[in-house]
């Protein structure tokens, strides 16, 4: 890959989709060029998962992004995973989403 942010930004992809394959054992890596961006990761039914490994935290247009995906892929939730400066543990990293995103999550879990 001679795209040094692209290799950058893969390698994130495949160590968030390793670190999830821990409890989510269909979580794999979309592929690129679809029509529609349906996010980074996919084999969660319901979730969009958009990474990112990126210097500078441009959550406006992140989560604006995510909306757009969790559209595109008929998902209920969604999350950008923003890889934290200096860590390889993906459950150290960041874990971004809008506040009714975070909200709703939250009622659907104290439904059960």
């Amino acid at each position: 890959m001679s795209n040094p942010a692209k290799a950058k930004g893969s390698g994130a992809e495949r160590a968030v989709v390793t670190w999830l394959k821990q409890w989510f054992p269909y979580a794999d890596r979309r592929l690129a060029g679809a029509a529609l961006d349906k996010g980074d990761v996919s084999g969660i039914p319901g979730v969009t998962i958009e990474v990112k490994n990126q210097a500078a935290m441009k959550l406006s247009e992140w989560v604006g992004e995510l909306e757009t995906e969790m559209k595109n892929d008929n998902a209920w939730t969604g999350v950008v995973i923003h890889k934290k400066k200096g860590k390889t543990d993906v459950g150290e990293w960041y874990a971004i989403m809008p506040a009714k995103v975070w909200v709703d999550l939250l009622r659907r879990g104290m439904d059960k």
